[in-house]
């Protein structure tokens, strides 16, 4: 296996000098209000503005090395924690600390000890992941001599090689595109990486390159890992804990084994992380999906 040495330039704050967890949140709401758009309001249309409660009053801590899951589906809140951890939103109330350092008051810190992999990222698509991410290491500093050795090995790492590497990302599956933005967001060295979905869209075999890599990132790169999904299997499997968010509210947070046992009994002696989350929330996690696409 191919070890991919992080780059020294990149990290600006020295990781051994940080303390604390690398991710500490305390009381986080974040409150959207929704009206009738602008369509409707040229139609005259005069609704009531409507509150969405994101994030409501979550806490939690996320110790280095860790890979630390939020389970749940889409519309729960779980992006809206990545983006007010990755600082692309504030917390209207509550603390969010990386490492020590406050998101909204050391932005500029935070920001150089992070990255992030959305569900739906955006690249230029006409050109290739190569120049794409030759971009990306310009943006982060990255020396261009150790960036273009890195990209190759990292999308070969993927699956992603030969001529590949060279071709318009717009020729691209969006499982693969979604390997190129992993790779952009290795090439900072992140000491916290946020993945948001990070195998929607990927095939069985690649959905199992990506998550090898993820492991391979905490393991050998000192990193610690934020993963959001759906995927029951892929939280199990790779996270060392578990948080169901439910309505923006975190219900349960523990191993995948300490959750199981809460439901654990004679009628039910081996349960799956879908029995937890049912029972947990009234419903399973295919039925929320399902209600959330019919919005």
């Amino acid at each position: 296996m191919t070890v991919i040495a992080p780059s020294p330039a990149t990290h600006r704050l020295v990781p051994a000098r940080l303390h604390g967890p690398a991710l500490d949140i305390r009381g986080v709401t974040k409150v959207f209000t929704s009206g009738p758009g602008l369509a409707g309001r040229l139609r005259g249309k005069r609704a009531p503005s409507r509150r969405i409660v994101a994030v409501d009053d979550v806490s939690f801590s996320v110790e280095r090395g860790e890979i630390f899951g939020i389970l749940g589906p889409n519309g729960t809140g779980k992006s809206t924690l990545i983006r007010l951890v990755s600082t692309l939103l504030h917390p209207d109330t509550g603390t969010i600390s990386v490492f020590g350092k406050d998101v909204v008051t050391d932005e500029a810190e935070v920001k150089r000890l992070i990255n992030r992999v959305s569900v739906d990222p955006s690249f230029f698509k006409k050109l290739s992941p190569m120049e794409n991410l030759m971009y990306g290491a310009r943006m982060y500093g990255v020396d261009p001599a150790y960036a273009r050795r890195t990209i190759v090995e990292i999308l070969e790492r993927l699956g992603i090689e030969g001529r590949s590497i060279w071709s318009p990302m717009e020729d691209m599956s969006r499982g693969m595109q979604q390997k190129v933005a992993i790779a952009r967001a290795f090439l900072s060295a992140p000491i916290l990486l946020l993945l948001d979905e990070p195998t929607t869209g990927l095939d069985p075999h690649s959905r199992r390159e990506v998550q090898a890599f993820v492991r391979e990132i905490r393991d050998l790169h000192d990193a610690t890992i934020i993963l959001c999904t759906h995927d029951m299997n892929e939280a199990e499997t790779l996270c060392d804990r578990i948080a169901i968010v439910d309505h923006g509210r975190i219900v349960a947070l523990d191993t995948a084994a300490a959750l199981k046992d809460l439901v654990r009994s004679a009628e039910q002696p081996e349960p799956t992380l879908e029995d937890v989350f049912l029972q947990l929330t009234g419903r399973s996690i295919e039925e929320d999906i399902k209600e959330e696409e019919l919005k």
